[in-house]
């Protein structure tokens, strides 16, 4: 089970393939948009919920805080409500066309997969709890000031959810993904070097600005790139090689900064980049099997 607000636990290898169900090019990537901007929003929520004890004067040391962990039982409880209202129309039940293993596309897919395991990787380094450490450490913020901070962050990453679609039709999901991503790795690494709290945190600012719009467009990509029928498959593979390499990240993370306290930024950034550059080079000529959506290169470059 994960407590990441987009993208969160095995669960999402089973909302992608429902979600591409019965749309296709420009409204099962918008579908994507919206799905992962209500979970960002409602992440943002939940952050500025995490700041009130500071925010009204209460102590905010490790165990007033830790109280707040028991509103997780709640909450997925609320959650399992919603789950178990869904109607069965929200997936396919023709010839069971949803539940077959990879075939044609294995291959396009094992090594999409082992991308998305770099990328995952990269962003072990930089995990919501690594910032929030790194900014009270390095710059003294208190959680009243890292819960509006997050807030904002979520409001950010979830107008980036809804930009990233429009990009999309006009760009090309490969594009979209791959040129939103590499400026936000930049800024990433200059986090380490931000000299005080204000920059570090509009540098922050600006990397979630662009660094989410990959999200709703490379599920999409996922999905165009392979059969109907195997798209919970593909959607099993590429997530599974997100979750099983993430772990590794703030482990190395907590050992870098033994060398300095903004290392895992710049290891992060360094990273991603790298898997930006090979997925361009991979998957530039790529035909997509949804013709309904625009090629992966744009019309003027071909």
């Amino acid at each position: 089970m994960s407590t990441e607000v987009v993208e969160s636990g095995p669960f999402t290898s089973l909302e992608q393939p429902m979600l591409a169900q019965g749309t296709t090019g420009v409204a099962r990537t918008r579908s994507f948009g919206t799905y992962n901007a209500v979970a960002a929003l409602a992440g943002s929520f939940g952050a500025l919920a995490a700041s009130a004890a500071d925010r009204i004067g209460q102590p905010t040391d490790a165990t007033s805080v830790s109280p707040l962990f028991w509103l997780f039982v709640p909450v997925g409880l609320l959650g399992f409500g919603v789950a178990t209202s869904l109607s069965p129309a929200v997936e396919s039940t023709t010839d069971g066309a949803h539940r077959q293993p990879l075939t044609r596309s294995r291959r396009r897919v094992v090594g999409l997969a082992g991308l998305f395991a770099v990328d995952s990787f990269g962003g072990g380094f930089v995990i919501q709890s690594f910032v929030v450490f790194f900014l009270a450490e390095r710059f003294d913020a208190s959680i009243g000031q890292l819960g509006v901070v997050f807030f904002c962050l979520g409001l950010l990453q979830t107008a980036s959810f809804l930009v990233a679609p429009r990009l999309a039709e006009r760009y090309g999901l490969l594009n979209t993904m791959i040129f939103s991503h590499l400026p936000s790795n930049l800024l990433l690494i200059a986090v380490a070097f931000a000299p005080n709290l204000t920059i570090a945190v509009t540098l922050l600012f600006a990397r979630q600005a662009l660094s989410q719009m990959d999200v709703p467009t490379r599920q999409s990509y996922v999905m165009a790139l392979v059969d109907p029928s195997e798209r919970t498959a593909a959607a099993a593979y590429t997530n599974t090689a997100r979750y099983v390499v993430r772990p590794v990240g703030p482990l190395l993370a907590g050992a870098a900064q033994g060398f300095a306290l903004g290392a895992p930024f710049v290891l992060a950034g360094s990273i991603k980049t790298g898997y930006d550059l090979v997925l361009w080079r991979w998957f530039r000529t790529v035909p997509l099997d949804d013709d309904t959506i625009e090629s992966p290169i744009p019309e003027e470059v071909t």
